[in-house]
């Protein structure tokens, strides 16, 4: 397969390594700023990202760029029809708007804030353990995750969907709380709380805290390769699923519709 790159810094990098092993073809690079990218691009300039995929022959993008970037880019390169896989996160207010664009221009995009298998499967080990705990009124419960010091979005997209998760598996928990506590946490909130620090891939802990004891299940990332493994998977799966009929064009997908 041909694909395109939108989005060339370090996850780009690893990207376009991960395409070659896996026997594709890196057809264009797209960036802002680095300098060993085939096309380069103002900020904001959503036509210039859509007229490079164009030209380059892509069969399909993969986008990791930058929250700020994200929705622009995804207004030029969706009507263009060609399979979208974003890995950016910070944009979840965003998505209906993003599936009415896909609905109203036939394209088709899918979306995860995490493309590990391991993460995914945490995931549903987390729903589950949630659910478990529910019935028990001393164990509360709490999210917390670490990233490296030029992340730009908090908290992850990958903690955000593991508390989505862990609403889903407790119903006691209705709000989410990422910001820091000034007063006691009302019983219903669950407070999802972040660090920034140095060079960490990712860490994601999910505690499970009562009177006498305290779980914690975690994943932690040991290099930015499982994501980006796992969205080259990722485009593969969501292209076949398309030509199989599985799935149709005009939707936004998520993880759970390919794996």
């Amino acid at each position: 397969m041909k694909i395109a790159l939108v989005g060339y810094g370090k996850m780009g990098h690893m990207i376009a390594s991960c395409v070659k092993e896996m026997g594709h073809e890196v057809v264009a690079t797209i960036d802002v700023a680095a300098k060993d990218a085939t096309n380069l691009v103002a900020s904001g300039d959503g036509k210039a990202v859509a007229d490079a995929v164009k030209q380059s022959g892509a069969e399909g993008v993969i986008e990791f760029s930058h929250p700020s970037a994200v929705i622009g880019n995804l207004n030029a390169l969706i009507p263009l029809g060609l399979p979208v896989v974003v890995g950016t996160t910070g944009w979840a207010a965003q998505e209906k708007e993003i599936a009415e664009l896909a609905a109203k221009t036939n394209g088709i995009v899918m979306r995860s804030s995490n493309f590990s298998i391991g993460v995914n499967t945490f995931y549903k080990i987390v729903e589950e353990a949630a659910r478990l705990f529910a019935e028990y009124s001393e164990y509360d419960v709490a999210v917390w995750e670490m990233h490296h010091n030029q992340k730009a979005d908090s908290p992850s997209g990958t903690a955000l969907e593991i508390a989505r998760r862990v609403m889903a598996g407790n119903p006691n928990k209705t709000e989410m709380v990422t910001d820091a506590f000034h007063e006691r946490p009302k019983a219903n909130e669950l407070h999802v709380s972040s660090t920034r620090c140095g060079n960490v891939p990712g860490t994601h802990t999910v505690y499970f805290d009562g009177t006498a004891d305290t779980i914690e299940l975690t994943h932690r990332a040991r290099s930015r390769e499982g994501f980006a493994r796992g969205s080259v998977v990722a485009l593969e799966k969501l292209t076949a699923k398309l030509a199989s009929g599985e799935l149709s064009r005009g939707k936004l997908y998520g993880m759970e519709d390919l794996f």
